[in-house]
């Protein structure tokens, strides 16, 4: 086995944001959802959110954000409406290897 990567891939080091829903948030997210999908559409463009959702349980939301860091990362999520309004209520941060071609890598 190797661990050379094939000529046209790339692993980007990215961030997955796990956010646990509370227990009511569904009635809680209503007035503040279009804020915050406001905001996830403009940190798309920016190219910080690479993808964002729901699980469709309403268990938690999932981020694959760019980040410098994991405390960055978590102050994505920690600034967002959702968690300031309660609707979540817990962050999981991991690093996460997204596989990607190498010009889709964003260097800073």
């Amino acid at each position: 086995m190797t661990n050379e990567l094939p000529e046209n891939v790339a692993i980007e080091r990215v961030y997955l944001i796990e956010a646990t829903y509370a227990p009511d948030a569904e009635e809680l997210r209503r007035p503040v959802r279009a804020q915050h999908l406001a905001r996830i559409a403009t940190l798309r463009d920016e190219g910080i959110v690479l993808e964002a959702g729901g699980l469709l349980d309403m268990s938690a939301s999932v981020l694959l954000v760019r980040a410098d860091d994991e405390e960055a990362a978590r102050e994505i999520a920690r600034s967002d409406v959702y968690m300031k309004s309660g609707v979540w209520v817990e962050l999981r941060v991991r690093p996460f290897g997204r596989a990607c071609r190498p010009s889709e890598l964003v260097t800073t």
